[in-house]
């Protein structure tokens, strides 16, 4: 329990700005081995967004509750993920080959097909939020966060990684994981659909659609993935949970 409680603390630091203590350390076998409780990190984000929009909504509409939400999530995060879709859109967007598209996802400056994907992700994101019901977002939040993260995982149990330089960031959490480690994950990420019933089984069939095809696009460009793909899968699928929903409650 000692070791499961250090990865938990390793996955927090490694996906957040919580400060964690000292005891915990690093190594990339501990940070691999976290790796089952990414979804459990997503399931904390999404609680703390949540919790930031319920408390919005007290003093401001639902658009502006939802900027906050938005916004403090990203705060939570560094951007973490953000970060990732803006290099995988500029990478593939401007690369011609593999070798090409990973020198540009490597190259710390973001160019035009990185503006234009973070601009459009973030406005998807704001305005399928503001449209879902307010008495639900938590539930969803929590939910849409945990699912997108196992869908990035899962995608480390599927593919390859295609980096050989060992400075990658992402490298030590993009290794082979066990199917144990990956059942734990899956659990993480299946128990808030609960909370949403037969809405999150709609969100999450198009949130794993969106992955498939993603990887399929990835496998075909540049066969397997990098630390940005990870990211990218995670910001599309999340919106493809909150378009699932939103889809099925308009039905």
């Amino acid at each position: 329990m000692g070791y499961q409680l250090r990865l938990v603390l390793t996955a927090i630091q490694f996906f957040t700005r919580l400060p964690v203590p000292g005891w915990v350390g690093y190594s990339e076998r501990q940070l691999n081995d976290a790796s089952r409780y990414f979804p459990l990190v997503g399931i904390l984000v999404g609680l703390f967004t949540g919790v930031v929009f319920l408390l919005a909504m007290r003093v401001f509409s639902q658009p502006i509750a939802v900027l906050l939400a938005m916004l403090s999530g990203i705060l939570l995060t560094g951007g973490f993920h953000e970060d990732g879709l803006a290099d995988a859109c500029d990478g593939f967007g401007g690369g011609n080959d593999k070798l090409q598209i990973l020198a540009i996802m490597k190259d710390s400056r973001v160019g035009s097909y990185g503006v234009l994907g973070l601009v459009f992700v973030l406005l998807l994101k704001f305005s399928t939020l503001a449209a879902l019901p307010a008495a639900q977002f938590l539930a969803i939040s929590a939910a849409a966060h945990a699912f997108s993260r196992f869908m990035a995982v899962s995608l480390i149990y599927t593919q390859r990684y295609v980096r050989e330089d060992a400075s990658a960031r992402a490298r030590p959490a993009a290794q082979s994981i066990s199917h144990p480690a990956l059942a734990c994950a899956a659990f993480f990420a299946l128990v808030p659909l609960a909370w949403l019933g037969s809405g999150g089984i709609a969100a999450a069939g198009l949130a794993l659609t969106l992955r498939i095809v993603a990887a399929q696009y990835f496998y075909r460009r540049i066969g397997g993935y990098t630390g940005d793909c990870l990211g990218a899968v995670q910001q599309i699928t999340e919106i493809g949970f909150y378009l699932g929903l939103l889809a099925w409650i308009s039905t």
